[in-house]
């Protein structure tokens, strides 16, 4: 077994799962979505486009690009919360919260496009 692969498939479905679990609840009630979890998001999604890197591969380069969506969209949703609670002071109104989530589902599609990639890649290679 490959420790290094082990490791770069426990943080891509991580990442899935976390950004799972921020998503999912009533889109516009912030009760539902707690802002160290969307952190947590975040910090993960980073260390699984982190670990995508090395990969020269054509396979590579596309759970790359799909991590650097999930990662863009992340940053779009964290600025924009930001904004909202602290520069335009209008709070986590049901319309930011449920912009901050449609941008965490944008995020939690590229997520899932790169596990079903990880997955058709290990099913297709060969021992």
């Amino acid at each position: 077994m490959n420790f290094d692969k082990v490791i770069f498939g426990f943080f891509i479905i991580l990442a899935l799962t976390l950004n799972f679990g921020f998503f999912l609840g009533e889109y516009e009630n912030p009760e539902h979505h707690r802002s160290y979890e969307f952190f947590g998001v975040i910090v993960v999604n980073f260390i699984a486009t982190l670990l995508k890197l090395g990969d020269r591969s054509q396979i590579g380069a596309i759970l790359l690009a799909s991590s650097l969506v999930a990662d863009l969209q992340l940053i779009a949703a964290a600025v924009y919360w930001g904004v909202a609670v602290h520069v335009n002071e209008t709070g986590l109104t049901p319309e930011v919260m449920s912009s901050i989530v449609s941008l965490s589902g944008g995020a939690l599609l590229a997520n899932i496009i790169s596990v079903i990639i990880l997955i058709s890649d290990t099913l297709m290679s060969r021992r």
